[in-house]
């Protein structure tokens, strides 16, 4: 069998297994439904200017999809990655052509289908519960696939170092509730401490949430990066440390168990 045709067989069984768990399925798109909700429609902006929640509600659009480009894929491959190594599902892995950066590639694969699907819910709810003017750009594509191998790779990290499953699941929360909050998502550099502000660019998560609003919100005025503009300068930097977070993410996943 081909390589291919390797990875077409382990991203079909890995979509079987998703759509059989149907709480997986449920709150995966139920969770950023209930963010939206809560905070795009109850949650208003405050007429004093201060506080959260004082821009648009185009601005907020990358943390809305931050949700799911983050969270999805840190909390499932992480809890996948950790249940095969407890079923010593890759010590068997090892005895078949399958490498280990094809099993990743086949798993974010299935779940760049799941976020896109997710994606596109987000955007529809956002325009119609907020009102939010959003500028559509072909640019959302790449972003949101770049930043599905990014956090896919530090998933299987998380989930090839951690000791089971329920700390997989607990370490993606662990980061990915800091990381959602302080990567100029829902927070803007202005409402944070000033020595703060250089170590949001840390976090991968800040370039996606730069990029998508320069590509999606006119109402934000972001300076070049390298005379390039910054949907562009964020995606080529944003698919550079996808690519070393793939690498890695597949160089950690054991061999054997």
């Amino acid at each position: 069998m081909s390589r291919m045709g390797r990875v077409r067989a382990e991203t079909s069984a890995g979509w079987r297994s998703f759509v059989r768990r149907r709480t997986a399925v449920f709150f995966t798109f139920f969770f950023p439904v209930i963010l939206i909700v809560i905070f795009g429609a109850l949650v208003r902006t405050d007429p004093t200017g201060e506080g959260l929640f004082t821009e648009p509600p185009a601005y907020y659009v990358p943390g809305y999809l931050a949700v799911v480009v983050l969270f999805t894929p840190l909390s499932r491959m992480g809890s996948e990655v950790a249940r095969h190594r407890e079923g010593s599902r890759f010590e068997k892995l090892a005895t078949t052509p399958l490498s280990r950066a094809e099993w990743l590639l086949a798993q974010t694969v299935v779940n760049a289908v799941i976020i896109g699907l997710a994606s596109l819910l987000i955007l529809g709810l956002v325009i119609v519960l907020t009102g939010a003017e959003i500028g559509f750009s072909a640019l959302l594509v790449p972003y949101i696939l770049l930043g599905v191998v990014c956090f896919c790779g530090v998933g299987a990290m998380l989930g090839s170092y951690t000791g089971s499953q329920d700390g997989a699941v607990a370490a993606s929360n662990a980061i990915g509730l800091p990381l959602l909050f302080l990567s100029e998502t829902f927070v803007s550099l202005s409402q944070l401490p000033g020595w703060f502000g250089p170590l949001v660019n840390f976090s991968p998560l800040t370039y996606f949430a730069r990029g998508v609003r320069a590509a999606t919100y006119s109402g934000v005025e972001t300076a070049a990066v390298a005379g390039l503009e910054p949907q562009f300068a964020n995606l080529l930097i944003l698919a550079a440390v996808a690519v070393v977070a793939f690498a890695l993410g597949a160089r950690s996943i054991p061999r054997t168990d």
